[in-house]
């Protein structure tokens, strides 16, 4: 089965999103939202559209991606920015850039986040409370 990817970005005081190649576009509060509305919006075009385009033709999962600057800002009332410095290694300053869009990271630094990300996620999926 073929992957679509859908692009995620931060529009503001919600996000958007869309797919490369696709008119297919929506938006949302959050990333659930933005799942949800995603799966809908597509729904509708293949059904006002018996010849869709190449993307979404056939079988296909969705896969959501998000650039760094986006998931830095949207998580931001979740991660400090010295939180994600601690858990990626990742200098502070660096991190404040890259949320502001002064520099784009280069993929040593977005694997170095997807790491620590990754890490986070499974320290927490290991926690059982009492």
């Amino acid at each position: 089965m073929r992957t679509v990817e859908v692009i995620v970005e931060h529009a503001g005081n919600n996000l958007s999103a869309y797919i490369e190649g696709a008119p297919v576009i929506t938006v949302g509060n959050n990333i659930r939202e933005i799942e949800e509305n995603m799966k809908e919006a597509i729904d509708l075009y293949l059904e006002d559209n018996p010849n869709p385009c190449e993307v979404l033709k056939g079988e296909f999962i969705l896969k959501f991606k998000i650039d760094a600057a986006t998931f830095i800002n949207y998580y931001s009332s979740i991660f400090t920015k010295a939180a994600l410095s601690r858990i990626t290694g990742i200098n502070e300053r660096q991190l404040w850039h890259y949320a502001a869009g002064v520099h784009k990271p280069r993929k040593q630094q977005l694997e170095k986040i997807q790491k620590g990300i990754n890490a986070l996620t499974e320290e927490l999926a290991a926690i059982n409370l009492l």
